[in-house]
């Protein structure tokens, strides 16, 4: 059995914010309470309208959070990486999940039933306040999403979108930076609410300028002072 200090499950759930100021026995109690689940790439993990009874934090892998359009293909929404937790909403309300939640690669996961979370929720009042913080910032990323509709144009939109992928899951490639899971221009396209053509097209402005490239559905920034520039920054 792993030493406390050097228990992955800890450790990754020390890299979330709505457990990093929690007390060393706390931190116990919840992984008492929590099970460890494993899922196979392209594994299920709920679908959307599932009932909503647990929360989980990733302990390794990658899950991708998706809803089905009116027109029956998957649009992607999110990326949850290494410590951060996801399903939280259900777990306070209990009602249906909102979206689907598929194993990207090899993932665990570490899952909290909500009828034994909420009694520990409720006798502990700081944490309840970082659960709180963490849906807000969630609420605030959906806002500044719907900002950069309003006030960004595409290619801004775009690099910003790049940017941030390549801060979270990038890996250092002889070129560049990779960002280490494949999108397709549907997945880009709605991740920056644009037609995939437009897409398209300017992926292939960028790639003429060397600002980036494709490589088996990867795709490779080779200029980050480049795509910056295209959103006004330094």
């Amino acid at each position: 059995m792993a030493k406390p200090e050097h228990d992955p499950r800890r450790t990754a759930l020390l890299s979330s914010p709505l457990f990093q100021a929690m007390r060393p026995e706390e931190l116990d109690e919840i992984l008492a309470l929590a099970v460890e689940r494993r899922f196979k790439r392209g594994q299920t993990i709920f679908q959307k309208d599932d009932t909503g009874s647990s929360m989980m934090a990733v302990l390794r892998g990658r899950v991708r959070i998706s809803v089905m359009s009116s027109e029956g293909k998957e649009m992607m929404l999110n990326v949850i990486r290494l410590g951060e937790v996801f399903g939280e909403i259900a777990l306070l309300d209990g009602q249906p999940r909102s979206a689907d939640a598929t194993a990207m690669e090899e993932t665990a996961l570490l899952v909290v039933e909500r009828r034994v979370f909420l009694p520990f929720l409720t006798s502990n009042h700081d944490l309840m306040l970082r659960l709180l913080a963490v849906l807000c910032a969630r609420l605030r990323q959906t806002s500044v999403a719907l900002e950069q509709v309003a006030l960004f144009d595409l290619p801004a939109r775009f690099a910003r979108l790049l940017l941030k992928l390549a801060a979270d899951h990038g890996r250092p490639a002889p070129n560049g930076t990779r960002i280490d899971f494949k999108l397709s221009q549907r997945d880009l396209s709605t991740l920056v609410a644009a037609s995939r053509e437009s897409v398209n097209k300017q992926l292939g402005v960028w790639r003429e300028e060397g600002l980036l490239s494709l490589d088996d559905g990867y795709i490779i920034l080779h200029s980050k002072d480049g795509l910056l520039a295209q959103v006004g920054l330094p």
